[in-house]
Order: structure tokens, then sequence, then C-alpha cells
């Protein structure tokens, strides 16, 4: 029987009967392969948004459905009540691949960075020698790191944290990208410093990118005080920025590393934290875990997303194909207001619209952009981040670049 339902229905329905936590684009989608999405209509899009970058390895790759659905109908779940003969593999895979001792399965980047704060703590504790409950981890402004009630404790998005108190105590804040008040805090009360917490490019609040050096400078203080670094890779991992991860941009090896997203290529949640035995080893047996976590569906699949950003070269694709959109973009600023910059790293980049956060002008380009055939989402009301899957090819991107530039030169505020 033929669908004739249409997308207005759909919105209607998920406006009826689903939570209002999201604002979506008006865009109904039922199908995807490599860099494209369809909808309900037929309407074909190139994806510019890879939700929100776990989709790296593009839409439906076969090889990772095929990992999906041959594990599905072996064995899915057990649960770490038992062994089973997927996680061993897994575990082997990624920690070679990222040059860690150990890792710890969880599903969520949200569980994941929780994972991480529990793990430094315990660690501060039980190693470093802090006195009980007296543990601080420094975090930076204009983070996100997730949605859970310790996380949104160290936000300062008021959507992200308010009404939701009483709030986690045990973390300080500072200016992100800047050496000096991370150096300053470390000086003030390293003895009680567990951790230094931080995205590698802030994501979340525009696709900000630290200055060269940032990075290195943070690891080197963290080492310096006794303190760990802990990156939060979620969003700029498994090659988002052109190197495997972001740190690799500065030779930059965190203490602990968080990872989600893309370690499945968007098909089934995976999430892991990295760490040598002298930080993970101090979680013993029954003190932290999760039933999914590590379970063999999630892992045949992380295997074969990783398997892809290797065999595919996505790291180098990114690095090369980031460089020449944001030339491109440059090229475009040259002829219009309406955007004032274009920055990121590898295929995470974001354009800032000539208007204010609060006014709606992002939005109408990215439902503009959508008219054209380019899906792209508004962050921070004035600032649109450009992220499509890294199977993308040259021709398909520069076809993206025309779209942009078609779009920005004929819209009007």
């Amino acid at each position: 029987m033929e669908n004739n339902k249409d997308s207005n229905y759909y919105i209607e329905l998920e406006e009826k009967h689903g939570a209002h936590n999201y604002h979506p684009l008006p865009v109904v989608l039922e199908k995807g392969e490599g860099v494209y999405v369809w909808d309900v209509e037929g309407k074909k899009y190139y994806d510019f948004l890879s939700a929100y970058s776990a989709v790296n390895q593009g839409h439906s790759h076969p090889k990772i459905v095929k990992a999906l659905t041959d594990q599905a109908q072996t064995l899915a779940l057990t649960s770490r009540a038992f062994y089973n003969n997927k996680l061993g593999e897994y575990e082997k895979k990624i920690t070679s691949l990222f040059g860690f001792d150990k890792v710890l399965p969880m599903n969520s980047g949200a569980e994941a960075v929780e994972t991480a704060v529990k793990l430094a703590r315990k660690w501060s504790y039980e190693v470093k020698g802090i006195a009980e409950n007296a543990a601080k981890i420094i975090v930076c402004e204009n983070n996100f790191h997730g949605r859970t009630t310790t996380i949104v404790s160290f936000s300062n998005d008021p959507d992200a944290n308010q009404n939701y108190g009483p709030f986690t105590p045990g973390f300080i804040k500072i200016p992100y990208n800047d050496l000096d008040a991370l150096e300053e805090t470390l000086k003030a009360d390293a003895q009680n410093i567990a951790a230094f917490l931080a995205e590698p490019i802030q994501g979340e609040a525009g696709v900000y990118v630290p200055d060269e050096g940032f990075l290195k400078g943070a690891s080197e203080l963290c080492k310096k005080y006794n303190v760990l670094f802990i990156a939060d890779e979620v969003q700029t991992g498994i090659a988002r920025t052109g190197k495997l991860i972001a740190c690799h941009h500065e030779n930059v090896q965190p203490d602990i590393l968080i990872l989600g997203k893309a370690l499945s290529g968007g098909m089934y949640p995976v999430s892991a934290v990295l760490a040598n035995d002298n930080i993970m080893n101090v979680i013993k047996p029954g003190q932290h875990g999760s039933t999914f976590g590590g379970n063999p569906l999630a892992c045949a699949v992380a295997v074969a997303a990783l398997d892809v950003v290797e065999e595919e070269k996505l790291s180098e694709r990114s690095q090369e194909l980031g460089e020449l959109f944001r030339s491109e973009i440059e090229k475009l600023i040259h002829k219009t207001d309406l955007i004032t910059a274009v920055r990121g790293k590898g295929l995470l980049n974001a354009i800032l619209i000539n208007d204010t956060p609060e006014s709606s002008t992002a939005w109408n380009l990215c439902v503009a952009l959508k008219e054209n055939g380019l899906l792209a989402k508004p962050t921070h009301g004035n600032i649109i981040r450009l992220a499509p899957p890294l199977v993308i090819t040259k021709d398909e991107l520069l076809d993206c670049v025309n779209i942009i530039e078609k779009t920005v030169l004929e819209f009007n505020k």
C-alpha cells in the first residue's frame, strides 16, 4: 500500500506526542546513503550536519550495515555478567589504534563523560592522594559535554541548566583557550585538582578553534601539576578534524580520551573512555558498569566503523577537503556582507552570520539552504555548523559550495 503521508503529517505527530525538547528544521527524513538523505516526499539533500558528526563514515555504509545485521542475527546482548567473543577484539582494536592500555566501553557520549569524571576523581583519591570528596575538576566556559545532571552543573548555557538544580559541586570554570587562567587555577590549588576537562574544539559553542599551542600547553601544565588532561573528542574524534583525534594536531596524547558518535558510524550508540593502566586500574569489579556497555552488537559495529576510517583514509580526506572548503568560503565572504567569517579544522566548520545571536537570520538561511538541497543547522543563534560526512568527494563538496554561494547571494533577511 502506497504511503501518501506527507511531511506535515509526521511533524504534527511529533508535535502532539513527543516532548518539545528539540526545534528541528522542517524536513522529515526517511532514507540516507553516503552524503545524501531523502525526505518523505522523495527530495534529495546533502547532509551537512552528519548527526552532529556521528555519521562521519556516511549514511548506511555497507560494511557497517553488514556488521550490524550479521551480529544482530547472532548475538546482540549478554551484559557483562559473561564474556563474549566480540568485546576483546574490539578492545584490542580501539586501544591499539588510539595508543592506550585500556578502554572502558559505554553507550552515549554523556555516559562516557560521566565515566571520565568518575575515573579522574577515583584516581585522584587513590593515586594522587586528594582527601575524600575534596577533588575538583577544571572545565571551560561555553563547554558542551552532554546533558546529565552532573554535566549541566558546569555548563553556563541557561537552556542547559536553568531550573535543573541543585547542582553537583566540584567543578571550576575558566575561560576556554586561556593557558594563563589554567596555570593560575592549577597553581592556586593543585593539591586538590584531579583533572582538566576540555573539548579540543568547542563544537556546540560554534566550532570555536583554540589558538595553536593551547592543547599542548594545557597538557604540559597538567603534567607539571600532576593533574589529568581529559580530552572530550566525542564530536571532534574519529577523523572529523583531519586527524584521528583533534589532539593529534598538536601531538598531544591526553591522559583520558572520550570518544562516541562516529565510533559506530551512527549505527548504534557506542562510546568509550580510554586511559593507561596507571589510571584505569583504579576501577575494580562492581565499581562502574553498564548493561549495554561492551555488548557484542556495539563491538562488531565499532570495529567495522573504525576499519572504514582507516581503509578509506578519512582523516586525510577530511584534512584536504576541509582546507578546500574554507578557502572557497573565504572567496564567498568577499562577495557578501551576510557572512563575516569561516572557521574550523578538517570537515568541522562554521560560518558566522552578520546578525545578532537573537536574530532569526541564520535559521532562515538554513531553511533557504534546505530548499536548495543542503541541510545544516544553526548553533548559538548566528552561527551555522557545516559538517558533511567524511566520505564526501571533492566534486560533491564543490557542488555544495555552489549551493551555499547561490543561497547566500540570493538571500534576503
